[in-house]
């Protein structure tokens, strides 16, 4: 209805305060009286505490308190938890090692806290951190993924014998589950009746997350109404006050207002709950002052939780006509030292279901083994689980074409999904899709059976020239509630909350339990209000990110807000409107049926007799014109628990030029075609695939996370080491496209975008190098030196 409503490429609101540094960040918030924190961390990966000397610390200048972990627990504060209990397949629970705020009696990893130090500067912190000495007895570690299940590997956790048997034997120290999905029993019998199989191992490399804001907190303490503040860089404020009020026992929830002001990225790093948060907390109550600390990139690196780190062994079973008939994965997944907050939900739940892709497989058995390591703790990062299923199936689909010979498009043509809704053999049901359209477009588009030609100009150059393709499907939403917080082992559900003011001058409010953090909740939460009042969007504000003023919410990740949010805000507004209607209809004196909305205007069907928005607003609040049946105001709270997930998909092609004489790989094109479902804003959702394809350029070619395997250390705790892409990293060309298929599952049609690039993009450029460089012994990162001692084995292999 209005000009800058669904549908429309409007302009991001909040980019004037983003791109004039007029933005307000955590950092930015400075209390009167304020502390600072700066946490002592372990230097080793694995170590018993043996003694802590604070008595030069405590008389440096500036130092008003240190805090142990022994301290925290004596005051009743609580271990940190995991959120999502996993069943193993003998029926014992996961196991998880307790979490302490602060390391009590020992450390698991190098960048664990120890020890808050708290002074009136933060140099002054600095200080006496420095002065604080801790007596280490270190221990053996393991650090690497594959190193972790072995029998002489160095037990991360002890935990007490439960007499469980594990492939003949007890369970390796480090195992925290042996979870399986599917039907095993079917899938043999598949593979035993199979013509062709087809087996890949592959790696899914560690990375971190880099958000553009490192993490930081205040915490603010008034004991008058024992009340605390904290203002954070998360992105799920209300869930995070019920797991430190419910959970860690800082505070009760009603006494606990977290503020997230503008949070500059997150990528899944910032849901989760931390020791700084909890520890800060404290100590603004045990201190009577705020108390604030901000990370340094190289905490962030040493603290924030890391993504991915997988290691899989995958075979796909095909008949004698190339149709899908069975697939096995068998994965050992990382979790670090500790288990985060969602850590056991990624390698499961949202890595298993996701195994069939966009193809109809009879049979599918997924096995995974989560183990402890002595490493910063894994958990979601953007795509969280999806990126890590993608790959391994995409990969081996791409393996598979070139073992039977047959055209890679043509063989998962062959096995599309074409019906829907569609039950995979793993657990969710696919709501609605067009996977044949969507690879028609990305072939017409990257102009597929033109690459012959361009690959024989690319010869004469002297560089190697290869083709990608991939096809992803995502579930976003995380939902519904009734199997996310029963069956599937969450510990809530996973609804959203919006409610609408429409104030007595006609403007709006949407508050909303979401937490924009980069993907323009501002502009498209107001365009959503907009379309349906008929008024500009200027005319709209959007509330999030603050537990005094949201009622509640679950926050923003796994692309819920398309599905969860813009829902919820939709049914607000039904409600909004159903009411203002009948004040329009009776300040008008026509039926509520009549009228219509046009313009902004509540207008008399087939007449000329209108109201204003503000007119019937401004009447809702005067009151005195209504009838008695009718409530003043004019504001309206839903929640949206969606009946089911939601599934973007998309076809990828990727193109690339390797110098065979350095290894070094250059994308010159790429191709992305996606159903997002209804796009509420096409310019946002294409800066959305961007990041992510982004991102996915990062992981495929670059950026990996490196451990000594002896000391422990964090090799890549700097962008010195760590890898980002740059400019001169992304395609030469790049080409987007939409296909619409709306979802049935919630009342706008829409499906989510903020990962897709994430998910899609890796089997695309890594199935792309191969295909140029004639090999398929290639693991993520692709670097020049991989690429290129790939390309020496190939000449060997061809000169034996």
């Amino acid at each position: 209805m209005a000009k800058d409503g669904i549908g429309a490429s409007v302009l991001r609101k909040e980019d004037r305060r983003f791109t004039t540094g007029q933005g307000t960040y955590t950092d930015d918030v400075n209390r009167p009286g304020q502390l600072h924190a700066v946490f002592v961390r372990s230097p080793h990966a694995h170590a018993t505490i043996k003694s802590v000397d604070l008595t030069a610390a405590r008389a440096m200048p500036g130092v008003v308190a240190i805090h142990t972990g022994e301290e925290l627990a004596e005051g009743g504060i609580n271990n940190l938890i995991c959120g999502w209990g996993i069943t193993s397949k003998d029926g014992t629970p996961m196991k998880m090692g307790p979490y302490p705020p602060l390391a009590i009696g020992k450390v698991r990893f190098v960048g664990q806290p120890v020890l808050a130090v708290v002074a009136e500067s933060r140099g002054q912190a600095e200080d006496a951190a420095h002065a604080v000495e801790v007596d280490y007895d270190i221990l053996p570690s393991v650090t690497r993924l594959a190193d972790a299940l072995n029998p002489d590997a160095p037990a991360v956790h002890h935990f007490e014998a439960d007499g469980a048997v594990w492939e003949h034997g007890q369970p390796p120290k480090n195992l925290i589950f042996d979870w399986e999905l599917g039907d095993a029993k079917a899938t043999d019998q598949a593979f035993a009746k199979a013509k062709h199989v087809v087996k890949i191992d592959v790696v899914n490399n560690r990375t971190v997350p880099s958000a553009m804001e490192a993490r930081a907190v205040v915490a603010e303490y008034a004991s008058a109404g024992e009340h605390f503040t904290l203002w954070n860089t998360t992105q799920n404020p209300h869930l995070l006050r019920v797991v430190l009020s419910a959970f860690i026992n800082v505070a009760p929830e009603h006494k606990l207002r977290i503020i997230a002001p503008d949070v500059g990225g997150g990528f899944g790093s910032k849901i989760f709950t931390y020791s700084e948060e909890v520890v800060c907390l404290w100590s603004a109550k045990a201190t009577g002052r705020p108390v604030k600390w901000a990370s340094s990139r190289s905490e962030a690196f040493l603290t924030d939780a890391h993504g991915r780190d997988h290691i899989t062994t995958a075979e796909m079973a095909f008949d004698e006509n190339h149709k899908m008939l069975g697939l096995k994965v068998d994965t050992i997944a990382n979790l670090g030292a500790y288990m985060s907050l969602f850590a056991s939900l990624i390698p499961t739940y949202l890595y298993g279901p996701l195994l069939s892709g966009q193809y109809a497989i009879p049979a599918i058995h997924c096995n995974v083994r989560a183990v402890y390591t002595n490493t910063v703790p894994v958990d979601a990062v953007r795509g969280a689980g999806r990126p890590e299923a993608t790959y391994v199936l995409e990969r081996l689909i791409e393996t598979a074409a070139r073992e039977l010979g047959v055209d890679r498009a043509e063989l998962r043509r062959k096995n599309f999904v074409r019906t829907f809704p569609y039950q995979t053999p793993v657990l969710w049901q696919y709501d609605s899709g067009d996977y044949d359209g969507l690879l028609d477009s990305v072939l017409a588009k990257s102009d597929w059976n033109g690459f012959a030609a361009r690959k024989a100009e690319s010869a004469k150059r002297g560089k190697l020239r290869g083709i990608g393709l991939s096809c992803y499907i995502e579930a976003c939403g995380v939902a519904p509630s009734s199997a996310v917080g029963g069956a599937l082992g969450c510990g809530v559900g996973m609804w959203e909350m919006a409610e609408i003011k429409v104030n007595p001058v006609g403007t709006v409010e949407v508050f909303v339990g979401t937490l924009g953090h980069g993907q323009g909740h501002e502009t498209t939460y107001a365009q959503i209000a907009a379309d349906r009042f008929g008024i500009p969007i200027d005319s709209i504000s959007v509330i999030e990110g603050d537990t005094d003023k949201v009622q509640q919410g679950m926050g923003s990740y796994g692309s819920r807000t398309a599905g969860n949010g813009t829902s919820a805000v939709s049914k607000a507004l039904d409600k909004v409107e159903a009411k203002a209607k009948k004040i329009a209809a009776h300040l008008l004196e026509a039926s509520e049926d009549d009228i219509k909305i046009e313009d902004g205007n509540f207008v008399i069907a087939g007449t000329d007799k209108k109201l204003t928005l503000t007119e019937v607003a401004l009447a809702a609040y005067a009151f005195h014109k209504l009838p008695t049946d009718i409530e003043p105001g004019l504001d309206e709270k839903a929640y949206f628990d969606p009946v089911n997930l939601t599934y973007p998909a998309g076809a990828f092609v990727c193109e690339v030029e390797v110098d065979p004489a350095t290894g070094t790989t250059e994308i010159v094109n790429f191709t992305a075609v996606d159903d997002f479902g209804n796009v509420i804003n096409p310019m946002i959702v294409e800066g959305q695939v961007h990041g992510g394809v982004i991102h996915g350029i990062g992981q495929a070619l670059l950026e990996e996370v490196v451990y000594d395997p002896d000391s422990g250390q964090l090799m890549t705790g700097s962008y010195n080491d760590y890898c980002m892409p740059r400019a001169d990293n992304l395609p030469t060309n790049f080409e987007l496209a939409f296909q619409v298929t709306p979802s049935p599952s919630n009342p706008l049609g829409v499906k989510g975008c903020g990962e897709a690039g994430a998910i899609g993009a890796p089997p695309a450029i890594i199935n792309a190098i191969t295909d140029a460089i004639g090999t398929n012994d290639l693991q993520m990162p692709a670097t020049a030196e991989k690429v290129w001692r790939a390309l020496q084995g190939v000449s060997a292999k061809n000169a034996a």
